[in-house]
């Protein structure tokens, strides 16, 4: 039987077991699973000899760091000035009935998409601004989002 916390052990080590080096583990742990799971960060905690208390501050304290599980998939739509006033809540709106996200949901029910409203994406002079993976589409509409995500979508069922 494999110990479930082999991966996160490994990556402890990387880190001489540090306890100074918290940030830059909680970097690879999320992106080994896109989140930080509650026992893992318990785990982590144990093998720094840290209080708990300190790993779930810094993962919570953090926009960055995720305690609940994402999508395969990260949209981003602005809600910052610039995009709110050229109708970024109507974007936002848009996705997320396109997602059937429920109040307080952002993560759709099949972990395939998440979607995060931030204040600022730094492309004020393209508002509004949606990020998906990285990848910046600014001036966008309701209809190119919906349209984005609906590639996105038969592009995963393809190779599913």
């Amino acid at each position: 039987m494999t110990d479930k916390f082999a991966p996160v052990d490994k990556i402890l080590k990387e880190h001489d077991c540090n306890p100074a080096q918290l940030i830059p583990i909680l970097q690879q742990v999320q992106d080994l699973y896109r989140y930080l799971p509650e026992d893992v960060m318990r785990h982590i905690a144990d093998k720094l000899e840290i209080p708990p208390a300190r790993v779930f501050g810094v993962a919570t304290f953090f926009a960055h760091f995720a305690i609940t599980p994402k999508g395969k998939h990260i949209i981003r739509v602005c809600n910052g000035t610039a995009c709110h006033v050229k109708g970024s809540s109507f974007v936002i709106n848009t996705v997320k009935d396109k997602l059937k996200l429920k109040d307080g949901q952002d993560t759709t029910a099949d972990g395939l998409f998440t979607l995060e409203c931030v204040s600022c994406l730094g492309a004020c002079g393209l508002a509004p601004v949606m990020v998906i993976d990285d990848v910046v589409h600014g001036q966008i509409t309701p209809a190119q989002a919906v349209k984005l995500i609906d590639e996105i979508a038969a592009a995963e069922a393809k190779n599913a």
